[in-house]
């Protein structure tokens, strides 16, 4: 093996030890957070206003999902649209 291929295979094992490195800490971090999610679900079944709590909860994911989809899903103007609004408006300050 020649130096280069020596240097680009140990970089390529490096790259491929710092993917492995990260997907294991995501799955770790995702494995905590999971771990933590049904303790507080285990607590809040406990509660006696947990009904009233799942109906707050709905609402607020209902909300948060309207909120998404028109962050998301909303068109935006066309360019020329806006061109041609910016175009009007410079003819509306000329004259006056």
């Amino acid at each position: 093996m020649t130096r280069e291929s020596e240097s680009e295979s140990g970089r390529r094992r490096g790259l491929d030890e710092h993917a492995v490195l990260l997907a294991a800490g995501l799955a770790d971090l995702a494995v905590s957070t999971l771990d933590s999610a049904m303790g507080t679900v285990r607590g809040l079944l406990r509660r006696s206003d947990a009904a009233e709590l799942a109906a707050q909860a709905e609402q607020d994911l209902m909300a948060r999902g309207r909120l998404a989809l028109d962050r998301y899903a909303a068109v935006p103007p066309a360019h020329l649209e806006i061109l041609a609004r910016h175009a009007l408006a410079r003819r509306a300050a000329d004259d006056v």
